[in-house]
């Protein structure tokens, strides 16, 4: 018996197993469209967080919820409020200036330190008037800065007055104007004698030292 080769079993079937094979690879690349079309893209918007980095919806809450660690707004404090009216106490040239962040030299004690106000050299008798309205606290003999009068103002402001002569126009509980007299230049200091007749002025606010001179600006 002749054995039958393959090719001529397939011989003149030639058109009809192309057509099977065409029909195969459609459907298998159908397949494979419908089996990626379910996957997810691979947009921006889906690619997952790598190295630190954030999607769009990440960036939009980090921009409008606050941190833990951001401060909470302070309410206003008294300072905010200012005394009215301000003046300058006396007339004269400021001799010595305020210095709390630095060391100023004093002449008298021949060293460095901390000066908590501005001494004003005046003509001894010259009028020394308050800075703002309020009302007098105190007047006492300072044992090292002499005659002094304090005031109380409204926004937790106080001003002192010192190195004044003896005689004062004022007492304790008196409420007084801006400009009003309060007493007179003198050199009763015993810490700052070498600068002479002046009047040694500082501010403070709700117990806070604070420049004179940004005080008087202020105004």
């Amino acid at each position: 018996m002749r054995k039958i080769k393959l090719w001529e079993i397939l011989k003149g079937k030639g058109y009809y197993i192309a057509l099977v094979l065409c029909a195969a690879a459609i459907g298998i690349s159908g397949y494979l469209y419908y089996q990626n079309k379910e996957k997810p893209s691979d947009s921006l918007d889906n690619t997952p967080v790598i190295n630190n980095s954030v999607n769009k919806d990440d960036v939009e809450a980090v921009a409008t919820e606050p941190s833990a660690t951001d401060p909470t707004p302070s309410a206003p404090t008294q300072a905010d409020k200012k005394p009215g009216k301000i003046t300058r106490p006396v007339s004269g040239e400021t001799v010595l200036e305020y210095a709390m962040e630095a060391l100023s030299y004093n002449p008298t004690t021949r060293d460095w330190r901390v000066h908590n106000g501005i001494d004003i050299a005046a003509e001894p008798g010259t009028e020394v008037c308050a800075a703002a309205d309020g009302t007098v606290y105190t007047v006492y003999e300072d044992e090292t800065m002499g005659t002094t009068v304090v005031i109380r103002h409204d926004g937790g402001y106080v001003t002192k007055y010192a190195s004044l002569a003896a005689e004062v126009s004022v007492s304790a509980g008196q409420a007084v104007k801006a400009g009003d007299a309060i007493g007179t230049v003198g050199c009763t200091a015993l810490l700052e004698t070498a600068i002479g007749d002046h009047l040694h002025f500082s501010v403070t606010c709700n117990g806070e030292a604070v420049d004179p001179n940004a005080f008087l600006n202020a105004g």
